[in-house]
């Protein structure tokens, strides 16, 4: 079995990232990210660039593409998640809520809905939480 560590990277000898193993291991992954964070299907949707039938086919044990984008997004959904397990160790409300919450830093708007603009808007929240961690 494929597996992978928080940020979404392969682990041991597991095999190709892009086989269908491992591709169904980081959609498990990023569907249960998705539940403990308690974002809509249409937030789902837009943060993978997909439509909300392909979500239900993600829920329902469907993979997600083999393109780079998809794994740059996956990846980077990862890594915030664990960018802010590191930030709130002891807070685990916060670190599944965070993305909910507006933030000044991010000029008021929520990290979800700056994310929701695209991999850039992934990327800037990924950048500003990777910037929290080096203070």
């Amino acid at each position: 079995m494929a597996s992978f560590d928080l940020d979404g990277t392969l682990v041991g000898d597991a095999g190709n990232i892009y086989s269908r193993e491992c591709r169904a291991a980081l959609t498990k992954m990023v569907m249960r990210l998705f539940n403990l964070w308690q974002i809509p299907s249409t937030d789902q949707a837009a943060l993978l660039n997909r439509s909300i039938s392909s979500i239900r086919r993600y829920r329902s044990g469907g993979c997600i593409s083999d393109g780079e984008e998809m794994f740059d997004r996956v990846a980077t959904l990862l890594r915030i998640h664990k960018n802010l397990r590191i930030l709130y160790p002891y807070n685990q409300d916060l670190v599944y809520s965070w993305v909910s919450y507006q933030n000044q830093a991010l000029g008021g708007a929520s990290p979800i809905e700056i994310m929701k603009e695209g991999l850039d808007g992934l990327k800037r929240v990924r950048g500003y939480l990777d910037y929290q961690l080096q203070c």
